[in-house]
């Protein structure tokens, strides 16, 4: 199963990912505290203030700025919000002109009957207070369960509203409302706020994959076979990055495309859910990056966007998400035809949501009432030997059968302790090439997998604080 080969053979073929090693999480706003935060926005109207959700039903504006002591109450409809659990004033979205028409959107839940609301409101005539009474409601949709109600909204490159809602609750999507495009729960919709249809106080766009079939589907659906969409993201590149909460084994990221079926609850991630094997995956896209419920990778994925901020910039381009029950931070880069994972960060926060400010640099919330953000370390050249560390890189050829080679970097002149793990998609441990060796240096190990079947592996590095995954495809 473990062989060393020739390094002079390999290394032409090994694509080298960017080095992550050099970033902090710092306190972003030190003398500021939230109250449960699960969203963070900017109005991009040029006054650099942030805007912070608090679940129970506030938004807190202020100014971003590190030394800043001062936070305002922008809304509060507590008395609106049915909040608990995965309940709540759960999503912000400011009108592309808000500097002009002073429009805000916001997705929370309410009672009798339980349901989620997308409204408009206005700010007042004072820039850091809204009108609490200028709500007009665009959208409601009854909620049977109390969880899995999304709650992501945000306009998208073209203008229009996006809203994630999620399958409705309860457990393994009971109703089967993911697949059943007469519902709106399981969705991503997509809706024009600008101009109403008769009856509505929005419109269908001309070009969502379901228009003219309102006898059978509901336009405003985008893209559907979804769980839990909690947080999603456009790209600079248009690109609408999802991160799904599994069920029972899986979290995956999703790049949503109209008209496409992402498979809850038929699957979970990769494999088959209802029924537990042999689905019919006839026309289901299949998501870019899925990890285990396990040690490697956590039980709910908190979605991220992808940076272009200056203060990190060894995060840019690369999709920065993370698990709010391990408190795992990664950086995900769609590269050729193999995602990059890198783990960034084990921490000790439950990540509730990810922002950016005007300037694309990234936040994220510690549920328990922080704001933190990301800052490169490094110093000097880029050539400088003091940013050499330790890097896992993409397996080659991949796809591959039967062998391919995993390599490594070890900084320590030294050596040091390193593990490299094979794994199932469930996170079940098939092998070990390394097992707690001293190494150091560049290094190459080959791959055997000529008894397993087809499918998708993981391959994990260890070695002190380090930790990395990459995925592998075994192709028969």
């Amino acid at each position: 199963m473990k062989k060393i080969i020739s390094a002079s053979m390999v290394f032409m073929l090994i694509q080298f990912t960017q080095n992550l090693a050099q970033i902090s999480i710092i306190s972003a706003f030190p003398n500021l505290t939230f109250q449960q935060p699960v969203d963070i926005q900017n109005a991009a109207d040029g006054s650099g203030r942030l805007f912070v959700l608090e679940q129970e039903g506030i938004i807190s504006v202020f100014q971003n700025d590190k030394n800043t002591t001062m936070k305002k109450t922008f809304l509060d409809i507590r008395d609106k919000v049915l909040s608990g659990g995965e309940q709540g004033l759960l999503g912000l979205a400011f009108d592309p002109g808000y500097k002009n028409n002073g429009y805000f959107y916001v997705d929370y839940t309410t009672s009798n009957p339980r349901r989620t609301v997308i409204a408009r409101y206005r700010v007042s005539g004072y820039a850091d207070i809204a009108d609490s009474e200028s709500e007009q409601i665009i959208l409601e949709v009854e909620q049977p369960y109390t969880n899995h109600n999304g709650g992501q909204i945000a306009f998208g490159p073209d203008g229009y509203l996006y809203i994630s809602l999620g399958d409705g609750g309860s457990g393994g999507d009971p109703q089967n409302h993911a697949q059943n495009l007469a519902s709106l729960l399981g969705k991503m919709l997509r809706i024009d706020v600008r101009n109403y249809d008769s009856g509505k106080k929005y419109s269908i766009p001309d070009d969502n994959p379901l228009k003219g079939n309102s006898k059978n589907y509901r336009e405003e659906i985008y893209a559907w076979g979804l769980r839990n969409v909690w947080r999603f993201s456009f790209d600079g590149e248009r690109k609408l990055w999802a991160a799904d909460v599994g069920q029972n084994a899986l979290e995956e990221i999703n790049i949503i495309e109209s008209g496409k079926n992402y498979g809850w609850r038929i699957m979970e991630g990769l494999t088959c859910y209802n029924p537990s094997s042999g689905c019919d995956m006839t026309g289901l896209t299949l998501p870019v990056w899925q990890y285990g419920h396990n040690s490697e990778g956590g039980y709910s994925i908190t979605g991220g966007y992808v940076y272009a901020g200056s203060d990190a910039p060894e995060l840019k381009g690369k999709y920065i998400y993370g698990d709010f029950v391990s408190g795992k931070i990664w950086a995900l880069e769609l590269t050729g035809q193999t995602p990059v994972n890198t783990l960034l960060f084990s921490t000790d926060y439950s990540i509730s949501t990810f922002g950016v400010d005007e300037n694309g640099e990234l936040f994220f919330a510690h549920y328990s009432g922080r704001i933190y953000k990301f800052e490169s370390n490094t110093t000097g050249s880029v050539n400088d030997e003091l940013k050499l560390d330790y890097k896992l890189h993409q397996n080659y050829p991949n796809p591959f059968n039967p062998s391919t080679t995993i390599s490594f970097e070890v900084p320590k002149h030294d050596g040091d302790i390193v593990a490299l793990d094979v794994y199932d998609i469930l996170g079940n441990k098939i092998s070990s090439l390394i097992d707690y060796e001293k190494l150091t240096g560049s290094n190459y190990i080959s791959f055997d997998g000529s008894g397993l079947t087809s499918g998708v592996y993981y391959y994990s590095m260890s070695s002190g604080n380090f930790r990395d995954t990459r995925m592998m495809v075994l192709i028969k």
